[in-house]
């Protein structure tokens, strides 16, 4: 049995980052990596007192100890100097209270997604859900190699919806570390094939990084995130679907409830004649926040959602995992219209209204 492969590496991982963890609280509140919801005024914002940034550091630190249990080869090279670079662009936002333009964000996404894909990390092909077979991308050209183009965009595209569902105390290192264990346990199905046995063990490292962090981010949170921990998960889970074979539907399954609610936040943002990527009170865990909910709660619903498309990914054939994408913006919808109903149901009637 290869499971040691996953679990290893998730142990070290998961003690990497919750013993650099405190460190970082305390470096950050003496280099005033703090957001500060009295002068961080923003609607997005759900918390009311003072909380230390600098997430991505034990995250990145834990990342590290993928030269533990991995060669140093092109790939692993390419991650790590991604990686830091999304390190290094978080805690700068981070410093500044997120003013860094979402443009020069967003240009830093597809600058760390080149530097994955230029160490060869591309989507070679993807399955047919509903013919069978496979399409080869490598082999169609568009300027550059579709393979890299999509595998660019997909990259950037996770690191900002993955963070998108990060506002709430505990919400995101909880669901990636259930995403990451999704895509180890699918791999260890594989594990004939040794070209996975390095996959498997990132899964374990990625999924420990976020295991780790959670204990100091749940509610309620002795630190957050930040621009670099919310990058990094996005960065990280991208290239383990893309390293695992491709499985791009297994992590759009898993991430469905980040991956619909950003795409019906963007619609919106456009809708309104606003920057996509500019941030507001617009997200589901804002919406829950506002019928009621407490944050431990949805908390926990995003991690049950997480852990419930999980197991449906690892025992649905191609065409299930398909057909299944198409309804998830379906239910959303219905999710969204349900909270919409009860936040008029639940209002007091004012006096105009009898």
């Amino acid at each position: 049995m290869l499971i040691p492969l996953f679990f290893v590496p998730l142990v070290v991982a998961t003690l990497f980052s919750f013993f650099s963890t405190p460190l970082t609280i305390l470096l950050s509140k003496r280099l005033g990596l703090t957001d500060n919801p009295k002068t961080h005024k923003h609607p997005k914002v759900v918390h009311a007192y003072t909380v230390p940034r600098g997430g991505g550091l034990p995250i990145f630190f834990a990342l590290l100890s993928s030269l533990l249990f991995l060669p140093l080869n092109k790939p692993l090279i390419g991650i790590l100097v991604g990686a830091t670079i999304a390190l290094t662009v978080g805690l700068l936002d981070d410093y500044y209270e997120e003013k860094i333009s979402p443009l020069i964000r967003l240009a830093s996404n597809f600058l760390v997604a080149g530097c994955v894909v230029a160490a060869g990390v591309q989507i070679n092909f993807i399955t047919n859900p509903v013919q069978g077979g496979i399409v080869k991308l490598d082999q169609i050209q568009i300027f550059l190699p579709l393979s890299s183009i999509i595998a660019l965009f997909w990259i950037a595209w996770c690191m900002n919806f993955v963070g998108f569902s990060g506002g709430v105390d505990g919400q995101l290192p909880g669901f990636v570390a259930i995403s990451a264990t999704t895509i180890g346990i699918l791999s260890l199905n594989f594990t004939e094939d040794v070209a996975q046995w390095p996959v498997i063990a990132l899964a374990g490292i990625t999924a420990g990084a976020y295991l780790g962090f959670l204990p100091w981010n749940f509610y309620p949170q002795k630190i957050i995130p930040g621009y670099g921990g919310k990058s990094l998960a996005g960065f990280l889970l991208a290239t383990l679907s893309i390293l695992s074979g491709a499985k791009l539907a297994t992590a759009i399954l898993v991430l469905g409830i980040p991956l619909t609610d950003a795409l019906f936040v963007v619609f919106n943002r456009i809708r309104k004649g606003r920057l996509p990527f500019w941030g507001d009170r617009g997200h589901l865990h804002h919406r829950l926040l506002d019928l009621g909910w407490g944050k431990r709660r949805i908390a926990l619903f995003y991690w049950c959602s997480s852990a419930i498309l999980g197991i449906m990914a690892l025992n649905l054939n191609s065409k299930q995992k398909f057909y299944t994408i198409i309804l998830l913006p379906i239910l959303f919808l219905v999710l969204i219209l349900w909270i919409n109903y009860l936040s008029t149901s639940l209002r007091p009637p004012g006096r105009g209204n009898g």
